[in-house]
């Protein structure tokens, strides 16, 4: 049984919904392989644009499936606690795939995102909040340590190392308001939230393909950048690349013809 499904709204635009329902859509072995899978066929499609990630029913991600333990081919065959980091990497790669997909990823979160679900919507570019989502980074919750899946780099980022630290040390639960006032999200939808995603991505669709691209490349590489200098010299690069892709012309002249009418 498929715990994903995989829709094309438009030929450029991919929608995968996480498939648990009734866990609230709880990462389990099936899932994460699937997920990977998905993403990497995503990555080559060269006509897919835009990614939009999202829950089945009332919820995005409740994070890691704790009464489906991961079954022994997850372990490689690997005693303890190899096999562990094995399971613990293959969950944290997703993070990695989701920031070094071609494509922008836009998470619609439609309930409840919590330790891994939260780290998936950490990872992504754009993320639009249903009135009902929830964040929590809730690993610490579990006897764990409060980093995990990519969460301690990816937070500050976003929100600020401040708020980062409260929000993974304390584990408290965020509401989409405060998500909002925060940063964490950047708009709360006023309908569906999957309808406010598929708008944003129609936006970004209208855009030039290598523009788009290297836009995601660029933003995410500057994140490390050690200087602005050397965030300059790696935007030049990208801007003087787009101009031999012929969209600069076409976008100057439909410019010119649209301030003509």
């Amino acid at each position: 049984m498929s715990h994903l499904e995989l829709s094309r709204p438009r030929p450029d635009v991919a929608v995968i919904t996480l498939n648990r329902p009734d866990k609230l859509n709880a990462l389990n072995f099936g899932l994460v392989e699937e997920l990977h899978r998905t993403l990497d066929d995503v990555n080559d499609d060269e006509l897919c644009r835009v990614v939009v990630l999202t829950g089945a029913g009332r919820g995005f991600c409740s994070g890691l499936d704790l009464t489906d333990p991961f079954p022994d081919d997850a372990s490689r065959g690997l005693p303890f606690p190899r096999s562990s980091m094995r399971w613990q990497e293959r969950i944290a790669e997703l993070t990695v795939k989701l920031s070094t997909l071609r494509q922008p990823v836009i998470s619609a979160v439609n309930g409840p995102a919590y330790g891994g679900g939260f780290a998936l919507a950490m990872a992504s570019d754009i993320r639009v909040a249903s009135p009902s989502a929830r964040f929590c980074t809730q690993f610490i919750k579990l006897g764990l340590g409060g980093c995990d899946i990519g969460v301690s780099y990816t937070l500050p980022r976003i929100v600020g190392a401040g708020q980062a630290f409260d929000l993974i040390l304390t584990a408290r639960t965020v509401e989409a308001d405060e998500a909002l006032r925060i940063g964490l999200v950047s708009r709360i939808a006023t309908g569906p939230v999957l309808d406010e995603a598929l708008a944003i991505a129609e936006t970004l669709c209208d855009y030039g393909k290598f523009g788009l691209e290297s836009t995601k490349q660029v933003l995410w590489a500057n994140l490390e950048a050690p200087s602005l200098q050397a965030a300059l010299h790696l935007e030049n690069r990208s801007q003087v690349l787009s101009t031999t892709t012929g969209e600069l012309t076409a976008a100057t002249s439909d410019f010119a013809s649209r301030k003509k009418n």
